[in-house]
């Protein structure tokens, strides 16, 4: 075990940077496992889960691989390739039982201040999409933990569902659904700021906002020198600590490029922004209570897959449509419009160039989404709700998102819409690059992050046995085993009081 030797000489023996769901989870994780660690978490902004932990900018799905149907690619054979929806759907699984059990020990109070139960649906038109969805269905029925999902083209089955987007819809249309009543809403800006509010109150934890992390060197005895600077008043300070988490979402690149590992060396990033529609009208909010997932456009990235979906956020529910894409070089909703260029290194320029060679129809859709106008986001939304009205939405702006730019052989540099987990050799410092399924996989994640980072007491007595207490599948695959996945998932309703979503 790995500890400094005084707090007060050598600083925290963990910093986090960045105070996100991502942070919260691993701090959390960590004080449980070790109580006596001693943890410092530095935040830019003033408060936490302002950027993509926040549920108005990107953060809020739950995403179970339930209804995203960019995680079921359909295969040049016809066939739906499901491989990444079952991992996802898993993962999501052990999520739901840390939370669960941060519930039953009052780390977190009260569950419905971060998830509800809402109904996760796909819906597609026209004889190609309901072909997909249908093989996609039959697909994923062969996996239990896709257990209830049902399916149906039956106009009145789908106006039962989602009478929003089946009203008005034109006579003889091809349509088909899935339904999953176990899907849910998560408030990933609450969790995280409960959890944050918890580790505050524990021994050996400070956490600091207004403070940007600007430098980090590796030290000759292992450990990092970070250098942070107050942006309240100007002040500068320098920390050291043995274990250094990057965890500050778009602001985790070039911090990584700044600590100058091996391991970081040849990754970029593609910054993609976001806009929602949110509905201003109660009557049409209150009409709509599921989150129902569409194709994406040719071209469009992963993450744009249009959802017209129902949220609680801060108390009360929401509707929301989108998102539209954009295009900024900015890393963070509140970053510098010169974080792109200025992460540009030598040794990522060729993967970089690589990547946006590669994906020419993607900067085309872009562009595309930049230059729409008012009318051209409500078209795209009456593919939905056939009988919406530009006056009962507004458009809000959605958080960016730094997708990953990594080295490949064949390609010089390839795109990825996933989460990565960038460790050093020693595991003295770890940073998390991408998005989406990010937030909702935040447990598993930060798990296989300790394996890498914390060797020699992931595998002690001590820890096992508090791991399996937090996680209780931890060790055993959901997948190969049904049984011990509906026992949890029985366990998990229950004590995250999942039930219908209620308007407070």
């Amino acid at each position: 075990m790995f500890r400094s030797k005084s707090t007060s000489e050598t600083g925290p023996d963990v910093v986090l940077i960045g105070a996100g769901i991502m942070s919260a989870t691993l701090g959390t994780l960590l004080k449980e496992l070790d109580p006596a660690l001693t943890i410092a978490v530095y935040e830019r902004l003033d408060v936490a889960a302002a950027e993509s932990s926040d549920a108005w900018n990107n953060a809020g799905t739950g995403h179970s691989a339930f209804c995203e149907l960019n995680y079921t690619p359909q295969k040049q054979d016809g066939s739906v390739d499901i491989k990444k929806a079952v991992n996802i759907a898993e993962q999501f699984e052990v999520s739901r039982q840390f939370w669960s059990y941060l519930v039953e020990n009052n780390v977190v109070s009260d569950p419905h201040k971060f998830i509800q139960s809402i109904p996760h649906m796909s819906f597609v038109w026209g004889e190609e999409n309901v072909d997909y969805l249908k093989k996609r269905y039959q697909a994923l029925q062969q996996c239990h933990l896709f257990k209830g999902m049902e399916y149906s083209e039956d106009p009145e089955q789908l106006k039962a569902w989602m009478p929003l987007v089946m009203d008005g819809r034109e006579p003889g249309q091809k349509v088909a659904a899935t339904h999953m009543e176990l899907g849910t809403d998560v408030n990933f800006g609450a969790l995280s700021r409960a959890l944050f509010d918890h580790l505050a109150q524990m021994e050996g934890v400070s956490l600091h906002f207004n403070h940007d992390v600007r430098d980090l060197q590796k030290e000759a005895d292992g450990s990092w020198q970070i250098k942070v600077k107050n942006r309240e008043n100007g002040d500068k300070q320098t920390v050291n600590a043995k274990f250094v988490f990057i965890g500050a979402g778009g602001g985790s690149l070039p911090l990584l490029e700044k600590s100058g590992i091996p391991e970081g060396k040849g990754f970029g990033g593609f910054p993609v922004s976001g806009q929602w529609l949110r509905c201003n009208n109660p009557e049409i909010i209150a009409k709509h209570e599921a989150k129902v997932y569409g194709k994406a456009s040719v071209g469009a990235p992963p993450m744009s897959v249009p959802h017209l979906d129902t949220r609680m956020i801060d108390g009360q529910r929401a509707l929301l449509f989108g998102p539209y894409a954009g295009f900024s070089t900015k890393f963070l909703k509140n970053g510098s419009v010169f974080d792109l260029p200025l992460s540009i290194k030598l040794n990522n320029i060729h993967p970089m160039v690589s990547a946006g060679l590669d994906n020419i129809p993607l900067t085309k859709y872009l562009i595309a989404q930049v230059r729409q106008k008012p009318q051209d986001r409500l078209e795209a939304l009456r593919e939905y709700f056939p009988e919406a009205k530009m006056e009962d939405w507004e458009l809000e702006i959605a958080g960016q998102r730094v997708q990953v730019i990594k080295k490949d052989p064949e390609h010089g540099g390839i795109l990825e819409f996933g989460t990565e987990v960038v460790s050093a050799a020693d595991g003295s410092i770890a940073a998390l690059l991408g998005a989406s399924p990010g937030a909702s996989t935040a447990v598993s994640i930060m798990l296989n992050l300790l394996k890498r980072c914390f060797k020699d007491q992931i595998d002690t007595e001590a820890w096992q046995i508090k791991l399996k207490k937090m996680i209780p599948s931890y060790g055993q695959s959901l997948l190969n085993n049904p049984q011990l996945c509906n026992q949890l998932r029985t366990w998990t309703t229950d004590v995250l009081e999942l039930r219908e979503m209620e308007t407070v």
